[in-house]
């Protein structure tokens, strides 16, 4: 550098130092670094909480909200006319459950998969188990409702006889219903509407899963928010003492919240794959803990939203109810005909055909709804999700990191705008409270 530019810029740095108020040129990076500390620890209160909406009607607001911008439509409790808050990951959680089955369930295994891995053999050896002390009450008040009298007059012998070739034949029936089922299950069984109803009624699940596995992570993400706002207050305490306008430190406040927020988000999931940048591995927080979410985030699916009582539940109230007692039916019906055995010709002409019909549909009708009751045993499903355990962890491990992330982020990607948001905001706030603690 010549002895010019050199007295030059010495003579610059003398002027701008003579201008400098130090105290704000000092404070700036720290106000900003606590600034991004609040900015951070704020933003993940508002991703996990509050679980349901809180807040008020406001009368017009739903109109109103129906010419807004996309975006703004999609603010919590907006669409509903309400002036509030819920949790960006609470109110996507039925969002987030479609995704990670696109994402991921579906590739963990298709229905056939997660019903084998329950053991049907095991069921159905739980059902006879259970059902069996039940069989002598079933048919004693299906009979005494369809034909009394009948019922009454026959040998207690007979009855006895019935009821023990019921109870027989019992391990038999229930084996075809379960390898039914099993043939069946793609069309009966819904993996992607029982994850999406079941996050959607118990958004909590969700922050679990982020919570349990991720708790470390999200604090470091907080801890960060100090280091890049001071990071990034250092050139804006210089610009602010450079150029000396007012309006200045509050705009420069609005990008560095939003820039906060933005590398917090960056932090915690890029980039999905591993990268060398100057030699160094780089990768997102969550990403890198793939493995250890992998067994969290399998406990959780089998202990809550995939598991035998759940799918008991969903074959019999689902959508698909009717089609899973059609099938039930079908396959009990026969168990009266030969559960009849040498007296079953005597018993028909006793009740008439049509009676003898009418009796054979009832018992499989009532049947078919304790067939399945085993299924909701929590203490045997417990014991079943063992195996849909290793199967999510398993298969989990296997996914791609980017389908990883994808699965974790979606509930929250289309809306980290508003975290975004919401750190500018802060960060113009914090510029005007500099201005009026330190004015210059």
């Amino acid at each position: 550098m010549s002895p010019e530019w050199q007295e030059s810029l010495t003579s610059w740095f003398e002027s701008w130092a003579a201008h400098v108020h130090w105290l704000s040129l000092i404070t700036i990076p720290v106000f900003t670094g606590v600034i991004g500390w609040l900015i951070n620890w704020s933003g993940l209160y508002m991703l996990f909480a509050p679980l349901s909406f809180k807040g008020f009607r406001v009368p017009g607001l739903k109109e109103l909200t129906t010419v807004l911008p996309h975006k703004l439509q999609e603010v919590p409790g907006f669409a509903q006319g309400g002036l509030g808050w819920q949790g960006i990951i609470p109110a996507r959680a039925a969002k987030m459950g479609s995704i990670a089955v696109d994402k991921a369930i579906a590739k963990l295994g298709t229905p056939s998969d997660f019903y084998q891995q329950l053991g049907p053999s095991e069921i159905a050896t739980h059902i006879v188990e259970t059902f069996r002390p039940e069989v002598p009450e079933l048919v004693d008040q299906i009979m005494m409702r369809e034909h009394p009298r009948l019922w009454r007059d026959l040998p207690q012998a007979v009855k006895g006889a019935i009821i023990t070739r019921v109870q027989a034949q019992l391990p038999t029936i229930v084996h075809k219903v379960t390898d039914d089922i099993g043939l069946h299950i793609d069309q009966l069984l819904d993996p992607k509407l029982m994850v999406i109803d079941h996050f959607r009624k118990h958004p909590a699940l969700v922050v679990r899963i982020f919570r349990d596995f991720g708790q470390r992570e999200l604090n470091l993400m907080v801890a960060f928010g100090f280091i890049f706002g001071f990071l990034l207050g250092v050139p804006v305490a210089l610009i602010d003492q450079t150029f000396h306008i007012w309006w200045l430190l509050p705009v420069l406040g609005v990008v560095v919240g939003w820039v906060t927020n933005l590398l917090g988000m960056w932090l915690i999931f890029e980039p999905a794959e591993p990268r060398r940048i100057f030699g160094i591995k780089v990768q997102g927080l969550f990403p890198r803990r793939q493995e250890q979410a992998a067994e969290v985030y399998a406990d959780i699916i089998a202990t809550d939203v995939i598991t035998l009582e759940r799918i008991g539940d969903f074959l019999l109230d689902g959508p698909r109810g009717d089609a899973t007692r059609m099938l039930l039916v079908n396959a009990l019906t026969p168990a009266v005909d030969r559960a009849a055995g040498p007296y079953r010709g005597a018993v028909r002409i006793a009740l008439g055909s049509e009676r003898f019909d009418r009796i054979s549909s009832s018992v499989a009708t009532e049947a078919a709804d304790r067939t399945l009751v085993p299924f909701r045993d929590p203490g045997f499903s417990r014991h079943q999700a063992i195996k849909i355990r290793d199967l999510v962890a398993r298969r989990t491990k296997e996914l791609p990191p980017g389908d990883f992330v994808d699965m974790m982020r979606s509930a929250i990607k289309e809306d980290e705008w508003m975290l975004y948001a919401h750190g500018a905001i802060m960060g113009l706030a914090g510029g005007f409270l500099h201005l009026l603690i330190f004015p210059t």
